[in-house]
């Protein structure tokens, strides 16, 4: 009776460490979804709209850099930003720079770049963080919860646990299509104390550098339902953008 009892424990032991690989492998692909494992760049228009109204109550334009690379074998992954303000033009020439969970805003007003908060807003239902590509495989760890209906289709249902206390948000529940493509459709994000506080929807999927990525992303209120958050990405393109883009010498220099 005890060997049985120890072999069932092996077994399950087994078959968790059976299913762990594969839903990082989900969260992997999904991530090459949402953006190119290469350097480029991209433009995102962000409005915000208040609960029961059609139009927006405000707009901001970033034009953003990204260096998300992941090596295929060894080596050194990479994950930096820069976000340069567009719109509106009373923000123009300020700057925000991300080194994977540091960011830094800059303000020709301040004599150097300052530290700052991933959760810190934005814009409406968007916080810094949101402007910026997560990197699920590293930042989180994955557990397959079984599968759910979403839209037409059907998605894998995943629980994503952070690794640090450093990455955003401490769970995000993970819809992901099946069939092969690996879409992200939904993501739900808990706080510390579990409440769900937003929503976001990843739409539009359009041709983009070789693969059908989401080109709209709404971003919903769910703890206060006081509206939601659209980001419009648009001219995204590869770009050669060397580490020395990513430093904080470089913001200060006025991104030139």
């Amino acid at each position: 009776m005890k060997r049985a009892g120890r072999a069932l424990v092996l077994f399950f032991a087994s078959a968790a460490g059976a299913a762990s690989p594969q839903a990082l492998e989900i969260i992997r692909l999904a991530d090459e979804v949402r953006s190119p494992n290469k350097p480029f760049r991209y433009r995102v228009t962000i409005q915000e709209y208040k609960s029961g109204q059609q139009q927006p109550v405000s707009k901001q334009i970033l034009d953003i850099s990204m260096r998300f690379i992941k090596p295929e074998k060894g080596g050194q992954a990479d994950a930096r930003s820069l976000v340069r303000f567009v719109w509106p033009p009373r923000d123009r020439g300020k700057m925000m720079l991300s080194d994977w969970y540091e960011l830094w805003f800059y303000t020709p007003e301040l004599r150097r770049p300052i530290p700052i908060s991933p959760q810190q807003r934005l814009l409406g239902q968007i916080s810094n963080g949101d402007v910026i590509v997560t990197n699920f495989e590293y930042a989180y760890h994955a557990e397959l919860l079984g599968e759910a209906p979403c839209g037409e289709t059907h998605c894998y249902r995943l629980a994503l646990q952070r690794k640090s206390p450093a990455a955003t948000w401490p769970k995000i529940i993970y819809w992901v299509e099946k069939g092969g493509d690996y879409r992200p459709w939904k993501a739900a994000y808990y706080s510390l104390d579990d409440k769900l506080v937003k929503q976001v929807l990843y739409q539009n999927y359009l041709p983009v550098l070789g693969k059908a990525r989401p080109t709209r992303i709404v971003v919903e209120d769910l703890r206060h339902g006081k509206g939601y958050s659209v980001m419009e990405y648009s001219d995204i393109r590869l770009e050669s953008l060397p580490l020395s883009h990513f430093t904080k010498e470089y913001i200060q220099r006025g991104g030139n």
